[in-house]
């Protein structure tokens, strides 16, 4: 391909655009949108080569149709996750799609920490508490993680940054996943579970398995039966991991003791957006951030300087390679004919 390609980045903010700068080094021609990408907003897609989407875009199959009827050859995502985009209909239509795998574990890991050490030392009412000078300790008694077991479901990159920093701690390790990990087995005597034995024997559970058929809606009132009363549960993984509804009865009935997230199932059209003066008509969102036992952040898990300049090298080293004729490192339709045969 000998013309500079197009490229439209939907979902555009403003505190990574500096970094979508810094890597396209003027090779590309770029049109930033605010826009979420949707059925009514792929028509911005007309005259470009490839759009660039993020985790809150739509890319179902019907969108799908829409941006390979107004041209768009390529898809790359500005996250590793792609729950969100229909590869088998994206491979139909012939529009390669690539993601922004492998980041930077380290940020959302250490931001799932950042949770567990915030529910569990009560940071959040201990720093309200001393804002109103209150200096009781009565309401601020913790536990000490050295020696506890936790619970990991999913050990790719993010689960294995995770059990590394837990083991750091003094923890007893055990996770459950597809794949075992040999090096978390042999170096960090991570042991793997049955999904049953896992949620029964971990005091602290950490969700960063992906999002797909299987995954959807894990944990919900049947297996939160198998916790254990005083459990912390952190997911940094995709809102519909869990069901909500499930997880709010559960902390209300005490079946489990705390819920720290990154995400939230309904996230759409909420999160990335400043809803302070035109609040959500979401009645569960508000029930989960009112329970005195959850910590909701709004995606941000990702948000490190370091991980928003491998996501905007990445991005742009997955248009090169289509530049130049190239398959992406990270591209995934290759991968899934492959797989489909």
């Amino acid at each position: 391909m000998n013309s500079i390609m197009k490229v439209l980045i939907y979902s555009a903010k403003d505190f990574e655009i500096p970094f979508l700068e810094q890597s396209n080094k003027d090779q590309f021609h770029i049109k930033y949108s605010k826009e979420r990408l949707t059925e009514d907003t792929a028509v911005l897609a007309l005259g470009f080569d490839v759009v660039s989407i993020f985790s809150a875009d739509d890319c179902s199959s019907s969108v799908l149709e829409r941006l390979r009827d107004f041209g768009i050859r390529y898809i790359t995502l500005r996250s590793s996750g792609y729950d969100n985009i229909n590869l088998k209909t994206a491979s139909r239509l012939g529009i390669r799609v690539a993601n922004a795998a492998g980041y930077s574990p380290h940020a959302i890991a250490e931001h799932a920490i950042t949770l567990l050490l915030s529910l569990n030392r009560k940071i959040i009412m201990a720093n309200q508490q001393v804002h109103n000078y209150n200096f009781l300790l009565d309401d601020l008694i913790g536990f000490d993680l050295n020696q506890k077991t936790v619970g990991i479901i999913g050990t790719g990159r993010i689960g294995k940054v995770i059990a590394k920093i837990m083991n750091g701690f003094g923890c007893q390790i055990i996770a459950n996943d597809l794949i075992e990990d040999p090096d978390l087995v042999e170096n960090d005597k991570v042991t793997y579970y049955k999904l049953e034995e896992l949620l029964q024997q971990s005091d602290i559970l950490f969700l960063s398995t992906p999002l797909t058929s299987e995954t959807h809606h894990l944990i919900r009132t049947e297996t939160i039966e198998y916790m254990k009363r005083n459990l912390i549960l952190i997911n940094v993984a995709r809102g519909g991991i869990v069901r909500t509804e499930d997880i709010i009865k559960a902390l209300e009935l005490k079946k489990i003791a705390a819920y720290g997230s990154d995400v939230y199932e309904y996230e759409n059209r909420v999160f990335f957006y400043d809803r302070s003066q035109n609040h959500p008509n979401d009645p569960l969102l508000q029930e989960l951030i009112d329970l005195p036992n959850s910590l909701i952040t709004p995606h941000q898990a990702f948000a490190t300087k370091e991980a928003l300049h491998n996501i905007a090298k990445t991005t742009f080293d997955n248009i090169q390679s289509w530049q130049n004729g190239g398959i992406p490192q990270n591209e995934l339709t290759p991968v899934l004919k492959d797989i489909d045969g």
